[in-house]
């Protein structure tokens, strides 16, 4: 799996410099410094924002809704000094943090952020391929599939996501992330 792209937005110029320049060596990174450069500099290839709230301008709020409205594929991560109220409550943002950041705190909040990108693209393609299985399951005969080569592949690639998945959700319990997967765990 390649790196997710990420694109860094504050206000602050030497602040989004210095997030991109932590990020650099594990991901590629690009920084905008207001709103209008956000989603100017925003398009398919960026999978992970990272965006302050309080700008001049558009704020982080109107830009968050703007990236919903437009459709994005990628997470948010709110990077404020805005401590969060009960107004985040209909925000559609993957996760926050409060500034002062950490470059560690800002490299496990991406780690985490990435390993749900790949773990619900993984139970998304594991869950329909299940329903596939079953599917010619309840139409064919057992021995209708046993001489089925398309069929065979698809029990190993049900297989090996099953085995993919318990490995993530293993591993992010060991890491301390399992809290961010209670709603995904296929065994819940």
């Amino acid at each position: 799996m390649s790196e997710p792209t990420v694109l860094v937005v504050d206000d602050e110029a030497r602040l989004a410099d210095l997030f991109a320049t932590w990020l650099e060596p594990e991901y590629p990174a690009r920084t905008a410094n207001d709103g209008e450069a956000a989603l100017e500099a925003i398009d398919d290839t960026v999978e992970i924002v990272l965006l302050d709230r309080r700008m001049p301008g558009l704020s982080g709020d109107e830009v968050l809704a703007t990236i919903r409205e437009e459709g994005y594929d990628c997470r948010v991560v709110m990077v404020t000094a805005v401590d969060p109220d009960f107004d985040i409550i209909e925000m559609g943002f993957d996760d926050y943090l409060v500034k002062p950041v950490s470059k560690d705190e800002l490299l496990e909040m991406l780690e985490s952020i990435a390993a749900r990108t790949e773990y619900e693209s993984e139970i998304g393609e594991y869950y329909a391929l299940v329903s596939k299985k079953a599917l010619l399951e309840s139409e064919k005969t057992e021995r209708e599939l046993a001489d089925h080569a398309e069929y065979r592949r698809l029990c190993e690639r049900v297989e090996e996501l099953r085995e993919r998945v318990d490995t993530t959700v293993t591993g992010l319990s060991e890491d301390g992330f399992a809290g961010a997967f209670r709603d995904l765990d296929p065994e819940n």
